[in-house]
């Protein structure tokens, strides 16, 4: 795919997702054979990180969103390593194994603060293609305007499609998203993932579940409240010339179209796949052959494609 192009819900002779179609069930406690597991000193305090791959080769940054981990790509890592790429991950503050990293006693979660986090985690390993998953996909083009040079790549997986009060968008209940404090939505989406609302298997609702037992509650009620005040810096993103993806699930949370707004707005790749609100989970060989294009489309241009 080129810029601006859209790659339609995939279907007929595709390889890619015939391989998603016969994804067994995982123990998302497990790590791909070969992940290193480390600490990294951030502005907010200690994240849990998973690498894997060649340090040598090019480097690609996974971030995950809120409620969720660096286990959410297990299986999408080893796909981007086996193309070329050495791949890295990161809990955020606040969240799961970086549970104690967070604001001053009193303090709260705030843009700056997760921002922060993920352009030092950049300059501390070089410049990287960047996944944004969900509410990191806002902190992942925060971090773009404001250091471009971090930045080979761009993909937006699943992130808030709409800046402002985000949420209003969501299919079905947005418009009670205006009615609802930040802590009321962050025990929404507490209950509606620890429900399997997702409909996850047994094995991927275990692990989901076993999470909050350390995800800090208040960095869950501080996001949430973030998410219904999204900076627009669309155009800007628009502007900086960095390739960006804008992949979604065809029954995300939010539809469609305003993805496809979205990725207009942003000059960006859209590609939807047959799925919800995880595609790293639910189709990471789709992902991570449209991942892989578009680092190909960035190395092409910056010597930063995977070595021969």
């Amino acid at each position: 795919m080129s810029i601006g192009e859209t790659r339609p819900v995939t279907g007929g002779d595709d390889e890619a997702e015939r391989l998603d179609a016969a994804l067994p069930d995982v123990d998302w406690s497990i790590a791909p054979v070969g992940t290193v597991f480390s600490r990294f000193r951030a502005p907010s305090g200690e994240l849990a990180v998973a690498s894997l791959g060649d340090p040598a080769d090019p480097r690609v940054v996974l971030i995950p969103g809120v409620t969720g981990s660096k286990e959410d790509f297990f299986l999408l890592a080893p796909i981007l390593v086996a193309a070329g790429y050495y791949v890295q991950s990161f809990d955020l503050a606040g969240q799961y194994e970086s549970a104690d990293a967070g604001p001053v006693p009193g303090g709260h979660y705030t843009y700056g603060l997760l921002v922060a986090d993920i352009v030092a985690f950049l300059k501390k390993g070089g410049p990287a293609h960047v996944l944004g998953y969900s509410f990191a996909g806002i902190l992942s083009e925060l971090a773009l305007v404001e250091h471009p040079g971090l930045f080979r790549s761009l993909t937006l997986l699943t992130a808030p499609p709409e800046p402002g009060q985000s949420f209003r968008g969501v299919r079905i209940i947005g418009w009670l998203s205006w009615f609802v404090t930040a802590r009321g939505g962050a025990a929404l989406m507490i209950w509606g993932i620890t429900t399997n609302k997702n409909k996850v298997s047994d094995s991927r609702l275990a692990f989901v579940r076993s999470r909050f037992a350390l995800t800090r509650r208040s960095s869950v009620d501080d996001i949430v409240g973030l998410m219904k005040h999204v900076p627009d810096v669309r155009d800007r993103v628009a502007a900086s010339g960095i390739p960006v993806l804008v992949a979604t699930g065809d029954h995300d949370l939010w539809p469609t179209h305003l993805h496809a707004a979205n990725a207009q707005a942003l000059n960006a790749r859209l590609a939807v796949y047959r799925t919800g609100h995880s595609p790293c989970e639910t189709a990471p060989h789709q992902l991570g052959r449209d991942m892989i294009a578009l680092f190909r489309e960035a190395g092409s241009r910056d010597g930063g494609a995977p070595r021969p």
